[in-house]
Parts: C-alpha cells; structure tokens; sequence
C-alpha cells in the first residue's frame, strides 16, 4: 500500500515540531456519557485548541516546512472555517501572507476569527455554496498566482500534522486509568482520522479506531463501498466541518486499512449531543464537534465495562446564532416536537375544539402560522406541537384521527421544514 512515506514516525517528527506551539489539550472524564454507555468515556478536548480546533496542527506544520521561497510566494487554502482559522494563526505566526476561500455555508463566527486569527496577514474570499465549490476556486488561484495550496486533509504533512492528537491522547488515556479500547473520530475528508489510524495501528495496533460522518455527508462510506474516493450527488452542509463531498486520495488507504470502522450519526443525535455537552458539561462544540460523543452514545454496549473510549471533540467554533435550529433539530429527533397540517373551518369554535378535544395535558403549541385563503368555507394552519414525552404521540395522533378536522402530519424530510428552521 501506497502511504505517500507516512508512518507512525512521522507523526512523532510533527509532534516534536509541533510540541512548542500547540497546545496539549486535555482528555477529561464524561461522567454522563461514561454512565449512558457503561464504561468509561473520554473527551479528547481539541475544542480547547489554538484557534478552538485541531485544524492548526496539519496546517502550521505544512506551512512551516515551506521553503523560503515557497514562503515568500503564499498561500491559499479552502475552508469550512477550522482549516481556515489554522492556516490564518500560522501565516500570523510564520509571517506569511495568505488567502482563504470559504463557502457561502460557513457561519459568520468562523469568517470573522478567521480575519482575527490572520492579524492582517490573510485575505478572506467567500465562492462557492459547498466546500468543493470553494476548494476549485483556491486551486484556480493557487494556479493562476503561484501560492502554495494547503489542503484541509489531501496531503501527508496535514496528516501527519493533524495525527499528532494520537500519541496525546495514549498518554493521557494511560495516567487516566482503564486500558483504551477504543478511539471515536469525526470524518470529513480523512486526514484527521488518517493521521490518527497511522499511529495508533503501529504503536498500539490494540486500539480499535472507529470514524464518525453525519448521514447526509458520508463521503468515507461511500468511497468504502464504491473502493476509491466517489463525489456525493448531495450532502448536507448542517456539519460544516465534516460536510466534504469527496474523501482525499492520500488518506483514503490508509482509512481502507487500518481503521476498524466507519459510522454514521443523524445530525438531530449530534444537535442532542451539542446540547448534552454545553448543559452538562459547560463545552461549547461545533457540530462536528459533537459527532463522536453523539455517536458512542448510539453503541452503547459494545465496549468492555473495565476499559476507556475516547471521544474526539474536533472543534468549538460554533455561531450562538444557530443555537434556535440545534434545538429544534434536537427536538424532531427526540419525537418531542411535531408539525401538522390543520385545515379548520371558517366557523366559531374551531379553535377551542382543537385546543379542547385534540391537546392533552403536557402537549403545547409552539408554532400556529394561520393563513386565510380565498375559500371561505376553510383555512389551512401549520401547527408545530411540542410533548413533554415522545410516547403521547400514539394519544394525540388518535385523537386527531376522531376529530372531525382535516389534520396532516407534515414529515421531516418535508420541504416545509426549510421554512420551519
């Protein structure tokens, strides 16, 4: 196999490169998560990260293998917003100009500390609605100018970069306590994972890696199945920082390989897991952050009750502005929050028969968008309501079916839930 002259010694060169500069985030004990799975979960905190995400580490330790004059020339890069931000801090660091493509899907918090992070030294580019998009247009202008194009995950010196988290999280996963069974990694392109793999499976050839992607961008899964990297007709970019199209040629062997295997979370689990962690535990993830606690969550059972799991949390990046949408998601997950279709007659009680006779004690109404048409006879209204147990969903349906109301539960793959959230 093909590794582009990656090894678990690589990864210990960028870890000594690297030691001076980044931080040794921690790798601390879930209480909640450890009960919830029975044995015991560690939270490897890289959103406690310089620039809150592991980015920096593939990127700093690229960019400072330049030479001088490949230096001089810059550098340009595409970015769900981390990579952006890693490669922004390092420019700052290394005195290197640069510039950032980031798409249209990239929330504002990251746009702006990408700017921050760059101290004046990088140029912030907005192109494309998807990552790929994006990614054409930094090589165009790697092209087209000369600077050097850091890619996120398709080069040996991000990977080997970004798997220094490896020999980290053994060492601390030793002075924890139980033996580590298994480590958790969130998938978007595959250099995270990759660069992971590549250490753990020579050095500790024992520990299982299992990769994590959200279903509507499994890029990994496919390539897999397809036997080399494939592009996605579609992909949901709601975990920006895992929603990558098409997986990198270089780690795509090295994930075929060495990790064990590849799981897919509902982005509704990783809103619940979001949640979980910032009101339990006081973390602040993004996303992507979230998706390795959401999904141990999800494998209950299957790790020995006297070992460790560790979980990565990738990054903590995430824009306050989209908290409303988390809950929400969290919510239809949970089958705590419904929508349906009411059409009521134009006729006085309506209203109070649905309040009355359809609602029940710990079923409330969060939404009503009444809308009066030209009919005069009916009108249609989209009802969200929210249970305080999933199970009374059986009761209210039934009670809807014996009203005299002509009532549609709207699903969640349903195009109005683009209006909803």
């Amino acid at each position: 196999m093909d590794r582009a002259g990656l090894d678990a010694a690589a990864v210990d060169a960028a870890a000594q490169l690297l030691r001076p500069v980044v931080r040794r985030t921690e790798l601390e004990h879930s209480p909640r998560l450890s009960e919830m799975v029975g044995t015991s979960v560690l939270l490897k905190r890289e959103n406690r990260q310089i620039t809150r995400s592991y980015k920096v580490r593939g990127a700093y330790h690229l960019i400072s293998g330049l030479s001088p004059s490949e230096q001089a020339r810059g550098v340009v890069c595409a970015s769900a917003g981390n990579h952006g931000q890693g490669l922004a801090w390092s420019c700052a660091r290394l005195g290197v100009q640069g510039r950032v493509f980031v798409p249209t899907t990239t929330p504002r918090q990251k746009r702006r500390r990408i700017l921050a992070l760059g101290e004046g030294r990088v140029e912030l580019i907005v192109q494309g609605s998807t990552y790929d998009e994006a990614g054409a247009a930094a090589l165009a202008d790697s092209a087209g100018t000369g600077a050097v194009f850091v890619p996120p995950f398709d080069d040996a010196r991000v990977i080997a970069g970004q798997g220094t988290i490896a020999p980290e999280i053994w060492e601390q996963a030793e002075e924890a306590g139980p033996p580590l069974h298994t480590v958790l990694v969130p998938v978007g392109g595959g250099g995270l994972i990759a660069g992971l793999a590549l250490w753990l499976k020579e050095r500790r050839p024992q520990v299982r890696v299992v990769g994590v992607e959200p279903w509507g961008a499994a890029s990994m899964t496919a390539a897999l199945a397809a036997g080399g990297p494939v592009a996605l007709a579609e992909v949901d970019t709601f975990v920006d920082g895992a929603a990558v199209g098409r997986v990198g040629e270089v780690p795509f062997p090295i994930v075929r390989d060495l990790v064990d295997e590849i799981v897919t979370v509902d982005p509704g689990a990783v809103c619940t897991e979001m949640l979980d962690l910032y009101q339990v535990e006081g973390i602040v993830a993004e996303p992507a952050g979230a998706l390795a606690s959401a999904a141990v969550r999800a494998m209950a059972g299957r790790f020995p009750a006297h070992a460790a799991v560790a979980c990565l949390v990738s990054g903590g990046n995430n824009d306050v502005s989209r908290y409303g949408e988390i809950l929400e998601r969290s919510l239809i997950h949970q089958g705590l929050r419904h929508y349906f279709m009411v059409t009521f007659p134009q006729e006085p009680g309506a209203l109070r028969h649905f309040l009355d006779d359809v609602l029940a004690e710990g079923e409330d109404i969060v939404m009503f968008d009444y809308v009066k048409k030209n009919n005069r006879d009916t009108g249609p209204a989209l009802v969200g309501i929210e249970l305080d147990d999933a199970a009374k969903l059986a009761g209210l349906l039934a009670r809807m079916d014996h009203s005299p109301l002509q009532i549609e539960q709207v699903p969640p793959g349903s195009p109005l839930f683009s209006f909803i959230m």
